[in-house]
């Protein structure tokens, strides 16, 4: 049986260590400890995702995040830039399914799609993890040839526990 592949963005590496969200670090942590750890999935990052943890000021916590990238062995998507991704990317914006302003959102969705991920997951329910969001996302890789649908959704949503 193939693995689900699933692309995470920051937002579910950065819950492992939401002190002000204990419900959500829980479960988060539940994924990693029962589904990555013991590879139930395919899990994979961008340089993105690497970007946006360099960003981060506090510099011990710049540490824990990038060590939970090689404790539990995360890999890399193969493809992480291109002009095909950019212009996904844009189209996403160009058609308001995604806001101007948050364009790394958009190559985090650009990303998955193109390397053909079953999942993008995040704890990003604004411009992420909606079915609205998700629908609208598909509609535009339809239209311009992408079938391959994408489901964007939270940790929550991938936490199985059959045998």
């Amino acid at each position: 049986m193939k693995l689900l592949k699933i692309y995470l963005d920051t937002s579910v590496i950065n819950f492992l260590y939401a002190d002000d969200a204990p419900e959500k670090k829980e479960i988060t942590e539940e994924f990693f400890e029962q589904f990555v750890k013991t590879k139930k999935y395919d899990v994979y990052i961008s340089n993105i995702v690497i970007s946006e943890i360099e960003a981060t000021n506090d510099l011990e916590k710049r540490k824990k995040l990038i060590q939970v990238i090689k404790k539990y062995s995360i890999k890399f998507v193969d493809i992480q830039v291109s002009d095909e991704i950019t212009s996904l990317a844009e189209l996403y914006i160009e058609h308001e399914v995604i806001p101007q302003t948050k364009l790394i959102d958009a190559y985090h969705v650009a990303i998955s799609v193109i390397n053909e991920m079953n999942i993008l997951l995040s704890w990003n329910f604004r411009h992420l993890a909606n079915i609205n969001r998700e629908t609208k996302i598909n509609v535009v890789n339809l239209a311009n040839n992408y079938t391959h649908n994408i489901r964007i959704v939270s940790p929550l949503e991938v936490l199985d526990y059959e045998k």
